[in-house]
């Protein structure tokens, strides 16, 4: 079924790449960034000239989202799937990045996501469908140093579309994670950096492991010809072909050996989630409810 998308952070990494796979699967796209000019400017022509809508958003102003959503409804004659792509990510130690540093992460890949989320839910409840995909990560399920801030946004990601999901199945609104592994895109040429400096001394030698790490991970990826960017986006766009209220919760995407134990980990996850769900007498709330019954009233 062809459905009308938006993505955000449209303008690189797997938000440019699954805008190609949604179009050559017949869907209707609009995408997101911050800026049409500078750096983007070429980007965003190719993708117009691909049929993907663009509209100017910042996920970290209230505005922007709230008007750049009201754009897109307007443009589509409606809306269906919500892609919450937008991140940042960091390198480096975790002591030295500031309240502040922390908070400017955590405005795009945490605060950005509940923005645009709350702009779509009236639309999306008010026609009793919609599909919620949020971009996670391996490491928003285990964690690596050096990436302590990203982890932690990742993880508060994760919690905020399992309670979508629950606080929502009775909307007919499917929530769904994507947890990729590392690949080679764009998305690497942004890392943050901590803004305080004053406390590396005291780290001696080991100050160089984060540089050394990244080093390591970014050969181990050019040397693993499955771990290709355009997969990540690909299962993406699979996802929405699947079944409606079939969807799974979570689709990992890795080809360097994590998969299996992070699909393994997320299944006992479920079912413990089921066990207590059940337990209480809630477990309804983890399925979608193809009815208004809930709210009728």
């Amino acid at each position: 079924m062809n459905q009308k998308v938006i993505i955000t952070g449209a303008s690189g990494g797997f938000g440019f790449l699954t805008c190609h796979s949604l179009v050559a699967k017949g869907h209707q796209v609009v995408g997101t960034m911050r800026s049409t000019k500078g750096k983007n400017e070429i980007v965003a022509q190719e993708l117009n000239e691909l049929g993907v809508h663009i509209v100017e958003m910042d996920v970290t102003d209230n505005e922007s989202v709230n008007n750049g959503i009201a754009e897109v409804i307007n443009h589509m004659h409606g809306l269906d799937v919500l892609i919450n792509n937008a991140g940042v990510g960091v390198l480096g130690m975790q002591e030295h990045y500031t309240a502040e540093d922390m908070q400017r992460i955590f405005d795009v890949n945490v605060f950005g996501v509940q923005r645009v989320t709350r702009a779509v839910l009236p639309h999306l409840r008010k026609q009793h469908y919609g599909i919620l995909v949020f971009i996670s990560d391996l490491l928003g399920r285990i964690t690596l140093p050096f990436y302590g801030i990203y982890n932690s946004s990742k993880w508060a990601l994760e919690a905020l579309a399992e309670n979508y999901r629950t606080e929502l199945s009775r909307f007919g609104i499917e929530s769904c994670i994507v947890e990729p592994g590392g690949y080679a895109t764009t998305f690497v040429d942004n890392l943050v950096q901590p803004s305080d400096n004053s406390r590396n001394k005291e780290y001696g030698r080991f100050m160089h492991m984060p540089k050394t790490m990244f080093e390591s991970f970014e050969q181990s990826i050019e040397n693993n010809i499955g771990q290709k960017p355009q997969k990540v986006a690909e299962a993406i766009a699979d996802l929405l072909d699947k079944p409606y209220a079939e969807k799974p919760l979570r689709t990992v995407v890795d080809y360097m050996g994590m998969a299996d134990y992070i699909e393994d980990y997320n299944k006992k996850l479920n079912k413990i989630t089921r066990s207590i769900y059940s337990a209480y007498n809630m477990e309804e709330m983890l399925e979608v409810q193809r009815s208004s019954e809930w709210y009728a009233h």
